[in-house]
């Protein structure tokens, strides 16, 4: 059983919830979300608000925060097979009731299909709101190329 070692980060002024599905080896010894070189995700997210791309966890952080994004993921332990999603089992879900409670979250994102699945599965029902899923930033959703994950991540924008 791998435990989720990186904590959510959200504000009150968050407007927008991204779950992942659970953060890969690489995120993992990073110490922060979508550490993976090859994810897309702050390429991504920061083209969408036309920034220049964050790379420390500090500039992470406050990427997300000034643009009311809270980040976290869907699962809080679970065993997994390196960052391989299709190996996921024995899911314990997190608990989203303290960034619900404390910020003023209006859309919640799945970024992909796997969150989606968990979210749905484990979560969806306690906290009664739909999520809104994104294309997956992994470098595994190959067919999606970073200026159609922009276009597609566009939703962020409140």
């Amino acid at each position: 059983m791998v435990s989720h070692p990186i904590p959510p980060v959200f504000d009150r002024n968050s407007k927008v919830l991204i779950l992942g599905s659970f953060p890969s080896v690489k995120s993992r010894e990073a110490q922060f979300f979508y550490g993976h070189p090859q994810n897309r995700f702050w390429k991504v997210t920061s083209a969408v608000f036309d920034v220049q791309e964050p790379h420390t966890i500090e500039e992470k952080k406050d990427f997300l925060l000034s643009h009311g994004i809270a980040v976290w993921d869907v699962i809080a332990s679970c065993d997994i097979t390196g960052s391989s999603d299709s190996s996921i089992k024995n899911v314990v879900p997190n608990d989203l009731t303290h960034i619900l409670d404390v910020a003023d979250i209006r859309t919640i994102c799945v970024n992909g299909k796997t969150a989606e699945k968990f979210y749905n599965k484990y979560i969806k029902d306690t906290v009664g709101r739909p999520a809104v899923c994104l294309p997956s930033t992994s470098p595994a959703n190959a067919a999606w190329s970073p200026e159609r994950l922009t276009e597609a991540w566009k939703q962020l924008i409140l």
